[in-house]
């Protein structure tokens, strides 16, 4: 990578790890297309990598808060969706990937903007952790349908649940993908170059996670999803 692309990269894992520690979600639907449009082959692996220790930091910072009867049946969803998303991943080249990000993107934002409240079960969990292995071993995103699952649920529940599902499916998605050879080491330098504006970010969330959570940034970030996905589709 140039220096000029490392810095753009930087700049937006920093903004995206500090939003999404504060809020729980909006990492990998910043990170995604951004890195779609300028470095297509870095995604999935490299986009996992870093979120690796984004939630760690925060399903350790707020694990009093996690719903675990949730978290249990949204893995066991996720491990089928697993297989799934890598089938779709060789399925597609570096064109259609960016078209699957882009569709991804505008869809799982869209719905989180305009889904009505509702409480989550066992069927539902098990549809979003399903869904959510197809989506982030493929493309790399998969927060929608978490933040979905629990966006009218306590932010504290929203956060620590959603990363550690998180947590879990990426471990779940890089095993996979280094089973099938999907990984190399452009992605892995990338991310190791990349790592410490996550650990930066992540850090400075401590100081705000309190402090935000606000419906206009969470809107914010959905609409900045959108607009960025639409970008992918059409371009």
């Amino acid at each position: 990578m140039s220096f000029e692309l490392l810095s753009i990269l930087a700049v937006v894992t920093f903004v995206s790890a500090f939003i999404q520690g504060s809020l729980g979600i909006g990492f990998a639907l910043i990170v995604a297309p951004v890195v779609g449009m300028l470095k297509p082959e870095l995604l999935p692996v490299t986009l996992l990598l870093l979120m690796l220790p984004l939630n760690l930091h925060v399903a350790v910072r707020e694990r009093e808060h996690v719903d675990w009867p949730g978290a249990t049946w949204i893995t066991v969803g996720r491990l089928a969706g697993t297989f799934a998303g890598l089938w779709l991943l060789a399925a597609l080249s570096l064109d259609q990937l960016d078209l699957a990000v882009g569709v991804f993107t505008v869809v799982a934002a869209g719905a989180a903007l305009v889904a009505p409240p509702f409480t989550p079960n066992r069927p539902s969990a098990l549809g979003v952790g399903l869904f959510t292995g197809i989506t982030e071993t493929a493309t790399g995103i998969g927060g929608p349908p978490l933040a979905l699952l629990y966006q009218h649920a306590k932010a504290p529940v929203l956060r620590a649940t959603v990363a550690l599902c998180f947590l879990v499916g990426e471990v779940m998605s890089l095993i996979v993908l280094a089973i099938s050879g999907r990984i190399g080491s452009e992605q892995l330098l990338a991310a190791l170059y990349l790592a410490p504006a996550v650990l930066l970010g992540s850090a400075v969330s401590r100081l705000a996670h309190h402090r935000i959570g606000g419906r206009g940034l969470r809107i914010a970030v959905l609409s900045f999803a959108i607009v960025s996905g639409l970008f992918l589709i059409v371009r």
